[in-house]
């Protein structure tokens, strides 16, 4: 986030080890993070798109979170490159406001997307009569394409201030954030905190809250929902809860620092701590895009179904194509 400390740090290695680490191990972290990220998540997407049954809510929800991390993890070898190069970015300046553009749509859009699944449990758990009619697929769609603009928009200081600049005193190109004054610079950083801290948090929070309090009344009533039901909870529960432990640190460090460039808080040690902590958390964070698939396949029962569902006619139809083939082949009409 702030680039020049970043710079500083890395060419004074011997007043600032800890930033050694940069150079070796976060690119191959990032690396590892976005060959794993693709795969995974475009099996997720493989699951719901090709699946003969059309998506349930919950599966439209996962299936654009899923997209989002997608976004995501193929952009992060672009910052690997460029953390591995020193902080010199080599892509140029259109690309420096694209991928830095697709990150900022993944945390934007990640986040409102549990947001709806959030309130969708809410609705499906504790309004379960009055609000059914809005839990449909084509709303839930409508809904999606909001948060991707809703996304979009939050995303427009990344693409109107990122910019490459040299830095004669470091010797490199970096891409970075430059805003016209410290005034916009704090104001941006405030509606980032307003945005995709307090609001989102409040809102899971309140709902989780309801949803744990609804289930416990229906354990006690003896009343038991929909198998479905039950098992969509379940996995959306889960994917909360991940998300929870990958990304709160990095807001918190967030909000941190804005309070610290803001000049709430104070001290040069407590700027050291906070930058190298937002290194860390940042990348706690891509991992989120990572673990997602994973918990569908060991919680989400109904996905686990589709996926052996997919593979099967995929493995059917590779039998169809190749056994004409292998006939033709032992009644001698074709030769090797």
């Amino acid at each position: 986030r702030n680039i020049q400390f970043a710079l500083s740090a890395i060419q004074n290695y011997s007043s600032l080890d800890d930033w050694e680490w940069l150079h070796s191990s976060q690119p191959i972290y990032i690396l590892l993070i976005s060959v794993l990220g693709i795969l995974f998540n475009v099996f997720v997407l493989m699951v719901f798109c090709l699946h003969k049954k059309a998506c349930t809510v919950p599966e439209i929800y996962l299936g654009n979170l899923a997209a989002a991390d997608l976004l995501l993890v193929s952009c992060l070898p672009f910052w690997a490159v460029n953390v591995a190069n020193g902080f010199n970015w080599p892509f140029g300046q259109f690309l420096c406001k694209v991928i830095n553009l697709g990150i900022k749509m993944n945390v934007y859009c990640s986040l409102y997307f549990l947001i709806l699944i959030s309130i969708d449990r809410y609705m499906a758990l504790v309004h379960t009569m009055s609000h059914g009619r809005m839990r449909r697929p084509k709303y839930a769609k409508l809904g999606c394409l909001l948060m991707w603009g809703f996304g979009l928009i939050l995303s427009v200081p990344t693409l109107v201030f990122r910019k490459v600049q040299y830095f004669p005193e470091y010797g490199v190109h970096a891409c970075f954030l430059d805003y016209p004054d410290h005034t916009t610079e704090l104001l941006c950083d405030g509606l980032l905190i307003i945005f995709t801290f307090i609001i989102p948090i409040s809102i899971i929070t309140f709902c989780t809250v309801k949803i744990i309090q609804a289930l416990k009344i229906q354990a006690m009533e003896r009343f038991n929902p929909e198998k479905t039901e039950q098992r969509a909870t379940t996995l959306m529960m889960a994917v909360l809860l991940a998300f929870l432990i990958c990304w709160l640190p990095f807001h918190v460090v967030t909000t941190l620092d804005v309070l610290l460039r803001a000049e709430v808080l104070t001290g040069c040690h407590l700027m050291t701590v906070l930058e190298i902590c937002n290194q860390i958390f940042t990348y706690l964070a891509f991992f989120n895009s990572v673990l997602n698939p994973i918990l569908y396949v060991i919680v989400g029962k109904n996905f686990r179904k589709k996926a052996r569902e997919i593979l099967k006619h995929m493995l059917l139809f590779s039998l169809a194509v190749q056994t004409p083939v292998v006939l033709l082949y032992i009644s001698g009409h074709i030769t090797i």
